[in-house]
């Protein structure tokens, strides 16, 4: 063989070996750098999941973008992130538009959420039926003494997060079958604004996750309690209501329950995939606990009896 054919034929094998003039990803399940989008209900919690996850693998770089879901799933069809958190999985024709781009996302339920419902402190009521808040929603009942005949509140005024969020969309198609909402009901821009709108206008009822009211450790959500009432929702007249608690979702005792997926299109074993195990792991799962959340594998202990 020629001696110079032969050299150049060495060099090509080793630049290729060596990873030079390839796009191969440089990341691994603990460092490197990943986008992510998160619900903007989950904040709160997805704050803490990546803190704790940085702390522990100093190399990875999580970051995160907030906003709704109906964006969230376009950037990652865009390649703008690996990993989508949401609450609910794929629809079939979702996973078939990504297939046809052949990305084949894996889901993976991490927890199980809740719309709580909250009202003013002026608010007497404490509870309300599904088909109360269904008819509240329809715009059929538009006034508070058409709940109670003693309020005095006037217009009932419904609040949401945001335009097309997660919580909007759940209680369209949960509730209302995809009928729409009525007159009453507007959009701020964020969960914390619902919470500031229902402190600030007696009248006014607000549709959040209890994401951001449930960790009772948390000063954040502690304040927002000192603002508003969470109302316990009941099957009809005759029943007991039920709050938004950790027991009631898990038991679905409180009726308006949901589940959080992450959805992955990092298949390798990157660094969307690595995180992804962590927060559906034990460490993560502790904190989805710890936030008032139920998480989707519950954590367990080991006790050593002494005899």
């Amino acid at each position: 063989m020629n001696k110079f054919l032969f050299i150049a034929i060495i060099s090509v094998l080793f630049y290729c070996c060596s990873g030079g003039g390839t796009n191969e990803p440089t990341d691994t399940a603990t460092s490197g750098t990943v986008n992510i989008i998160v619900d903007e209900s989950f904040q709160q919690l997805f704050d803490t999941q990546i803190y704790t996850f940085h702390s522990l693998y100093p190399n990875a770089y999580v970051t995160a973008k907030y906003m709704a879901e109906t964006d969230a799933l376009q950037q990652m069809i865009n390649d703008s992130c690996k990993v989508v958190v949401m609450c609910r999985d794929l629809t079939k024709d979702e996973r078939k538009s990504f297939e046809q781009k052949n990305i084949f996302p894996i889901s993976t339920k991490i927890a199980e959420d809740a719309i709580a419902l909250i009202v003013n402190p002026e608010n007497t009521d404490s509870s309300l039926t599904i088909d109360k808040v269904k008819s509240i929603l329809q715009g059929k009942d538009t006034l508070w003494n058409m709940i109670n005949p003693k309020s005095k509140l006037g217009k009932i005024n419904v609040v949401f997060d945001n335009a097309g969020s997660a919580n909007e969309r759940y209680m369209n198609d949960t509730l209302l079958k995809g009928s729409g909402f009525g007159k009453n009901v507007f959009a701020v821009k964020s969960n914390p604004e619902v919470i500031d709108y229902v402190s600030k206008n007696k009248n006014a009822i607000g549709f959040l996750s209890v994401n951001w009211i449930s960790d009772r450790d948390d000063t954040v959500a502690l304040n927002f309690l000192k603002k508003v009432n969470v109302l316990a929702i009941k099957k009809d007249d005759k029943s007991e209501g039920y709050q938004p608690f950790q027991a009631y979702i898990k038991t679905k005792d409180y009726p308006f329950c949901r589940d959080i997926y992450t959805i992955n299109r990092q298949t390798r074993s990157g660094l969307g995939m690595g995180f992804v195990s962590f927060v559906a792991g034990e460490k993560g799962q502790l904190m989805i606990l710890k936030a008032g959340l139920v998480p989707a594998i519950a954590p367990t202990r080991m006790v050593r009896i002494s005899y």
